[in-house]
């Protein structure tokens, strides 16, 4: 049986992993950090960040939205506080 194109690509790919594994573990660690950070810069050139009317409605939303929530909370709060002294207090 001969070996196909495919082995032979199989083949490189694991002395290539081979070789990486190979070095010191101070090199292995400045190269996985090295690594780290430049995925984490390639990352944060991709995020798209909000015009100041975006942001401002935005946080408009939110302020809305937590007070609304505020709101229905208070209000059970208060309706569960009159429950309980008329079923405790009698």
């Amino acid at each position: 049986m001969t070996e196909t194109s495919a082995d032979h690509r199989e083949a490189g790919r694991a002395q290539q992993r081979d070789r990486r594994r190979q070095g010191n573990p101070v090199s292995r660690a400045w190269r996985s950090l090295v690594l780290f950070v430049s995925q984490i810069i390639d990352e944060l050139r991709k995020v798209v960040r909000p015009t100041g009317p975006e942001l401002l409605n935005y946080t408009l939303v939110v302020i809305v939205f937590v007070l609304v929530i505020m709101g229905i909370v208070s209000g059970l709060d208060f309706v569960f506080h009159k429950l309980a002294l008329l079923v405790l207090a009698g």
